[in-house]
């Protein structure tokens, strides 16, 4: 896997930059994550945050939860990122959001009791680890 990844939003307002390799990929069942996302489920990229920075723009940030921000582009609303206080050591970055994100595949599933039931992937497991 290439020690550089890329991604941003839609409209291109911003831009960031990983260098080094995920931490892990997983599919996050939570019905914040769905509200955030739109979406059933939300697929994340676990990366440690002094690799992870914005080069283009700047990543609107909304207090979802005590310790959890919700970050989106202000231009395009693309939904980008989900991280706790600036103490934590990990930045979680939706995969949608990430160039060549089809290489990145999850190996996980966090809060799978909040899945949705009709809801049915390939990777049925359900494990939470």
């Amino acid at each position: 896997m290439s020690d550089r990844i890329e991604g941003g939003c839609l409209c291109g307002a911003v831009r960031f930059v990983v260098t080094g390799e995920p931490l892990n990929v997983a599919w996050c069942h939570c019905e914040s994550c769905r509200r955030h996302s739109g979406a059933p489920v939300s697929v994340f990229m676990a990366v440690r945050r002094g690799e992870f920075e914005v080069g283009k723009g700047e990543i609107t940030r909304y207090n979802s939860s005590p310790g959890r921000w919700r970050g989106f582009c202000a231009r395009c609303g693309s939904t980008l990122t989900c991280e706790g206080n600036a103490n934590s050591p990990e930045v979680h970055l939706h995969i949608g959001s990430i160039d060549g994100a089809a290489r990145f595949v999850p190996t996980r599933h966090i809060f799978p009791e909040e899945r949705l039931p009709w809801l049915h992937l390939a990777d049925d497991s359900g494990d939470a680890n």
